[in-house]
């Protein structure tokens, strides 16, 4: 320590020297060659960074880091090579300027795009009509439900522009960082097809004001003379023609280049502004002097302004009472004689202001809604009127009629995509100064003025126009003027052009943004699919995309109708503002250590009302449309979790997984699993070869077929080494585990520990695999193959110190032998069985396994065989009747045999005179057994068996099969003993006399029971494609472990698959429910 510091402060002589023109030193850093060392010193001469020069490569110096950041640029997609192209084209330059985004500011680059957006179509075409339908009172509550709505998610929004940078994208960009690839995927489409349908509706806007207000001549087909569903039909024909005609040249003038459409913006944008302004213009105008507008009743009805000349039935003419043309419409002839309509003879036609002017008290009247039928005349309320309510109105096509039925949902659905457009403003973040102070700013500045438009012109509407022409949608009672235009100042023209060009403009606008937005998705490569769509022109155009959208803008073209397309864009816009209010709250409450936005007015209550908001207007709008979108969004959602590429973005979504997690493990942690909850949660040990491919792959499809306990799974191997040496070869083997799990679709996590030696590996594995209450309760681990041969040794000595520490820690131990005859995942047995030999009670890991493997399709069709084996004492009838009926209380179907065992007179007797004895004076008798087993004769060994060991009914006993009780004390680790419950608790002087025995006769005798059991097995379970049997427990002393191989060789030679068991001293099924 205190000689270190001298050499440091050498070191930094020896580098503070080159100021002073002494020579340095060649290679002045630590492990670096002297060609590098040279140049590393130039690089970072004077620069006081001589202890991090090793590192500069991974770990930059700040100020080159500061200066990345200070430079980056956040473009659109494709306008940086959109710009680069266009200078091209104008000619080759000797010194190009670098491409710069514009620097907006808040006002042109976030308030009036947003403006723009917000204000459109429904305002000019749709506000005047919903005000007359709903009334003052529930205009104002739509109104202000969907702003509220907008601001909600404008707030939300704001918080989620200002944490970070948001490249280009906006919306989707966001949805998708915060939520997750799934959900932004999904949300992305959903945004992209309201874009889609928003153009659509805009293009059949415009096609309206131009047929119905500017140019009815125009007409394809004639409407002239139709009436009721013709006319309709004729109108919607007419829509669709030009429709797709007006969709063409929109899309070719988005194709032939961007920059006309941006030009365009700011006169679209003026033409708005100054309707708006004209319509209060002419508000004030009403109050002063009150336009001449008059509007033609019969009784309270209204009549069409082509079905008269003038608003009377006869006029003076030279002292002549002479008919009009209103007469001739009602009458079957000129003459005042003439046979007219009833309605018409017994009320009056009287002539009232449409206008009567913001003074006028109107507001009284049209406070309150009048929603109608289809096909229902609209009626003045308040005036009087003689009709008789039985008999049906007659000349009705000489009233005006309501188009559509009405009701309060219908509206809300028409009214909302109004409000959209909000967005605007964080899809320009790449173009803006300052994107985290702009977005805000102009979004909420936007939305409060759209929102006080709007609502001003709620009570405005209501308060100077007559409720009859606000019902009016197309102004069939006012010479088919545009109802709005009829209040603005000085003409109406100037509404009828400038929502004309407005909706041209916002048209325009749709199907630019819209193929960019397919195309930062498609390019994003979470939905495969769409990955064509990514390409587009030289330029960065998206070409293909571009395309796409034209054709779903077609498919709204071709409904025709305005009301009916809004509702079906209104879900799309409010599924994408409930999924922004969703990610600013999950931030919020999962107080992620990156969420730190600049915008401090949020809360996540706000958040959550707003995400209950949007909700709430998708079932009100139209709840069968609503499902639909949901239902879209659902698939998408699915499709890119199981098709999509893995995207990891740092989103709430798996925030939300790991706090989820935490609680889950947490609460685990409480207590060990009730016997109805235990499944398998399995440890596959498995080794790797010299290039680290796993080595016996057919242990992970196993693993799999046995998962129908849906359990968790760790594939864990050792790497032999040292963690800095082989840390390479770690993550080789890693990525080979994740492989082959991926391949055999086994769910669940890889491991791989380095240690010094395979055996340390693997016991740390047990040890540590897992975390918290999510540990694993099962080991599989394959047999040792070719143990027999020396150079093997070593790992049938590992396989046994395994068993050895399952036994320890309370695991069940699985060992499958044969594994490469094991069937694949794509095999499928047509017949066989599955058979069970259940010598000792293991918990009931025996049953479970099975029935476990019948629920994958590799074993589903074959059958269930259980075999038990009964002593010479045992009554085998009552032992399978109460078999049968134990798996009838488990649920399990399958065939049940007892196999009947001759034993020796001698050794079942002294097996009862055990049982008999009390603890307390088994020592004695247990040394006269040692006696007389060291005197007894090799070819009279039988098995043995302890009667609670063998019979399913005495869950606790730990004893196997192996050896005479008297053996058990050495070849088990009998955890029972203290309890007294073991078979044998041999004193000092017995455990002398035992171990005095020639090792030879209990190596005979367990050789001599495992052949016994083989025998019984191979004749009966010959043909079986599974065989189960319990696993006997390993040798206390280390000297028998290749006699324990031994043994187990000889218990299932002749057997193509054996799966030997061994439970972990708890039960794992039981009777109840």
């Amino acid at each position: 320590m205190f000689q270190f510091l001298p050499t440091s402060r050498h070191v930094y002589q020896v580098y503070s020297q080159v100021s002073d023109g002494h020579p340095k030193e060649s290679s002045p850093f630590i492990n670096s060659s002297a060609a590098t060392d040279a140049e590393k010193s130039q690089q970072y001469d004077g620069k006081n960074m001589a202890l991090f020069e090793e590192e500069m490569d991974t770990s930059p110096m700040v100020s080159s880091l500061l200066s990345s950041l200070a430079n980056y640029s956040n473009l659109p997609t494709g306008s940086k090579e959109h710009e680069e192209a266009e200078n091209n084209e104008e000619g080759a330059r000797p010194s190009k300027k670098p491409v710069k985004a514009p620097q907006l500011g808040t006002l042109m680059g976030v308030y009036l795009p947003c403006i723009q957006n917000i204000f459109g179509v429904i305002l000019f075409l749709r506000m005047t009509w919903m005000v007359g339908i709903g009334g003052v009172f529930g205009s104002f509550i739509i109104v202000f439900m969907c702003c509220s709505t907008t601001m909600l998610t404008a707030i939300s929004m704001s918080a989620i522009a200002t944490n970070g940078v948001v490249p280009a994208g906006g919306s989707y960009y966001m949805i998708s960082r915060s939520l997750g690839p799934e959900f932004g995927g999904a949300v992305g489409i959903c945004f992209y097809l309201g874009t889609t349908f928003a153009g659509a509706m805009y293009i059949l806007g415009c096609i309206e004001i131009l047929l119905i207000y500017i140019i009815p001549q125009a007409a394809i087909f004639k409407i002239e003379g139709l009436e009721g569903p013709e006319a309709e039909a004729a109108l919607l024909n007419n829509m669709r023609v030009y429709g797709t005609l007006v969709l063409s040249l929109m899309a070719l003038v988005v194709f032939v280049g961007v920059k006309y459409v941006n030009k365009l913006a700011l006169v679209f944008l003026a033409c708005v502004i100054l309707s708006i302004l004209a319509v209060y213009a002419g508000v004030i105008k009403t109050a002063v002097d009150p336009p001449v507008f008059p509007v033609c009743l019969l009784g309270n009805r209204t009549l069409l302004s082509k079905a008269y000349d003038v608003c009377a039935k006869v006029i003076e003419i030279d002292n002549e009472t002479v008919t009009t043309k209103l007469w001739s419409s009602f009458c079957d002839s000129d003459s005042l004689n003439a046979t007219c309509d009833d309605y018409f003879a017994n009320n009056n036609v009287t002539e009232i202001q449409g206008i009567p002017g913001v003074t006028s008290g109107i507001l009284a009247k049209n406070l309150f809604g009048n929603y109608l039928e289809k096909g229902v005349i609209i009626e003045k309320r308040g005036l009087a009127s003689d009709a008789d309510p039985d008999s049906p109105p007659t000349s009705s096509n000489r009233y005006v009629l309501a188009d559509i039925t009405s009701f309060f949902t219908l509206l809300v659905g028409i009214y909302f995509p109004s409000v959209t457009g909000i967005m605007a403003g964080s899809n320009r973040s790449g173009d803006l100064r300052d994107a985290q102070k702009s977005i805000p700013i102009g979004t909420i500045a936007a939305i409060t003025t759209t929102s006080t438009v709007y609502m001003s012109c709620v009570v405005l509407f209501g308060a100077c126009i007559e409720g009859v022409v606000l019902r009016d949608k197309f102004g069939e009672g006012v010479n088919g003027n545009l109802v709005i235009g009829t209040l603005a100042w000085p003409s109406p023209w100037v509404i009828v052009i400038g929502s004309f060009f407005s909706t041209c403009g916002a048209g325009l606008q749709s199907l630019t943004g819209a193929p960019r937005l397919l195309q930062a998705i498609s390019r994003d490569g979470i939905i495969p699919f769409l990955r064509v769509f990514g390409h587009g022109k030289a330029n960065g155009e998206p070409t293909w995309a571009l395309l796409l959208t034209a054709s779903i803008c077609e498919i709204g073209i071709i409904i025709a109708s305005l009301d009916a397309v809004a509702p079906i864009l209104s879900m799309f816009f409010l599924m994408c503002y409930m999924f922004v209010n969703l990610a600013c709250a999950l931030q919020t409450l999962l107080r992620t250590p990156n969420w730190r936005p600049r915008f401090k007015f949020y809360h996540w209550a706000l958040s959550f009302l707003g995400m209950s908001l949007c909700l709430s207007l998708m079932f009100i709008c139209s709840w069968y449309y609503a499902i639909v979108a949901m239902g879209i969004a659902t698939c998408i959602y699915k499709y890119i979790e199981f098709c999509g590429a893995e995207k990891e973005w740092g989103d709430g979504i798996r925030g939300i997984s790991l706090s989820a997690a935490r609680f889950a493990l947490m609460r685990l942690e409480e207590g060990p699993p009730h016997t109805k909850n235990w499944r398998p949660q399995i440890l596959v040990l498995v080794s790797v070869d010299a290039e680290q491919n796993v080595e016996q792959p057919r242990l992970i499809s196993l693993t799999n077929q046995l998962k129908a306990g849906k359990g968790l799974t760790i594939v864990g191997t050792s790497v032999q080494g040292t963690f800095l040496d082989n840390y390479a070869e770690a993550q080789r083997a890693d990525q080979s585990l994740r492989k082959l799990m991926e391949t055999e679709k086994v769910k669940g996590f890889s491991q791989v520990v380095i240690s010094s030696n395979l055996r340390d590996g693997t016991s740390h594995l047990i040890q540590i695999g897992g975390l918290g209450g999510l540990k694993h309760n099962t080991v599989m681990v394959s047999w040792p193959r070719n143990w027999k041969q020396p150079e093997y040794h070593q790992q049938f000595r590992n396989f046994i110190e395994t068993v050895r520490e399952t036994t320890v820690a309370s695991l069940a131990l699985l060992v499958p032998k044969n594994i490469a005859a094991y069937p694949s995942n794509g095999e499928r047995f047509t017949e066989g069985h599955i058979d069970v030999w259940w010598i000792v009670h293991d918990g009931g890991m025996l049953m479970l396994l099975p029935f476990l493997l019948r629920q994958n399709k590799v074993w589903r069709k074959c059958k269930m065989r259980i075999f038990t084996v009964a002593q010479m004492d045992d009554n085998s009838i009552q032992m399978k009747k109460d078999l049968i009926t134990f798996l009838y209380h488990l649920r399990i179907d399958a065939a049940v045999e007892v196999v009947e065992m001759i034993q020796s007179i001698t050794d079942s007797s002294r097996g009862s005179i055990r049982r008999k004895n009390p603890p307390g004076m088994r020592s004695q008798h247990s040394a006269e057994e040692g006696a007389s087993l060291a005197e007894k004769p090799e070819d009279e060994v039988q098995l043995i068996h302890n009667k609670n060991a063998s019979t399913p009914t005495s869950p606790t006993s730990p004893t196997s099969p192996a050896g005479p009780a008297g053996a058990a004390a050495t070849w088990t680790d009998n955890k029972g003993a203290d309890k007294g419950t073991a078979l044998l608790s041999p004193g000092p002087e017995a455990g002398k006399d035992f171990f005095n025995m020639k090792p030879n006769q209990i190596d005979v005798r367990r050789m001599h029971t495992a052949m016994r059991l083989n025998e019984v097995i191979t004749k009966k379970s010959k043909e079986a494609k599974l065989v189960l049997l319990n696993m006997p427990g390993p040798p206390k002393n280390r000297v028998g472990n290749e006699n324990y191989m031994e043994f187990l060789e000889v218990l299932t030679e002749g057997l193509n698959r054996v799966l030997l068991v061994r439970g972990g001293g708890r039960e794992v099924i039981t009777i109840y429910s």
